[in-house]
């Protein structure tokens, strides 16, 4: 079994983990090796059914086995795939369900995760495959997030965040009481991206302009923000 394989698989048997009792479907296609699209609806329908996992973000079956097709064409796309990895481990650790003084608030961090995969994918920096929409994608980013949250301190550990952090600390430069100046975080921001290119320490993939990556980190600038109003943040700091 390839990575592609064992990933669709951990995908939907995350569900199980993390689901509360649910109840069995009703129905399950007959043919399914009549295509790929139709062998990987059986495997969501089955696991319905077999409580292993459960439809999610309010889909109904059919929708939810549709998703699970969308979920195997994007792990197909490594670079889509890959980014959507990356952004949900991110906000995972610099942005968790959590506000400032530690109640819950996971629309805050799913409101973070659907505005940053739609910034991403204006600034061309993933694409949904053929037949996947931005919906599709900003599912499957909330359900690797949603993972992602409960980790032990891993995420801590291994900060995939820092770059998120590293963006937040231009907006606290740039912020004098509560005001924060947009003109002075996305003029340093552009001048801090181009100095990490220029230096190695950034490789823009081929195919994408310094252009696009510097209004991807104005984008996450602007949702870091929105997140640390909505959970009574100062700053994206370390949990």
């Amino acid at each position: 079994m390839n990575v592609c394989k064992q990933f669709i698989v951990g995908v939907f048997v995350l569900g199980a983990t993390l689901a509360a009792p649910r109840a069995r479907s009703q129905t399950t296609a007959t043919n399914c090796t009549a295509s790929q699209q139709a062998a990987v609806e059986c495997f969501v329908a089955n696991a319905v059914a077999t409580n292993l996992t459960k439809p999610r973000q309010g889909m109904t079956l059919a929708q939810f086995e549709s998703y699970g097709f969308s979920v195997s064409q994007i792990l197909q796309t490594h670079s889509t795939y890959l980014m959507l990895v990356g952004l949900s481990s991110a906000v995972a650790d610099a942005m968790p369900p959590v506000n400032a003084d530690g109640t819950a608030n996971q629309t805050a961090q799913n409101n973070a995760i659907i505005a940053a995969v739609s910034a991403a994918s204006r600034d061309g920096l993933t694409s949904a495959p053929a037949g996947v929409s931005l919906l599709d994608l900003q599912h499957f980013s909330l359900d690797l997030a949603g993972a992602m949250n409960d980790n032990q301190g891993t995420l801590e550990l291994l900060t995939p965040g820092i770059s998120l952090r590293i963006i937040d600390s231009f907006i606290l430069t740039a912020t004098t009481d509560g005001q924060v100046s947009w003109t002075q975080v996305n003029a340093d921001l552009s001048t801090a991206v181009a100095n990490f290119i220029s230096s190695g320490l950034i490789k823009v993939p081929p195919g994408l302009t310094l252009a696009q990556v510097t209004s991807f980190a104005d984008s996450l600038a602007t949702i870091i923000q929105t997140y640390k109003v909505a959970t009574h943040r100062t700053a994206l700091k370390a949990n």
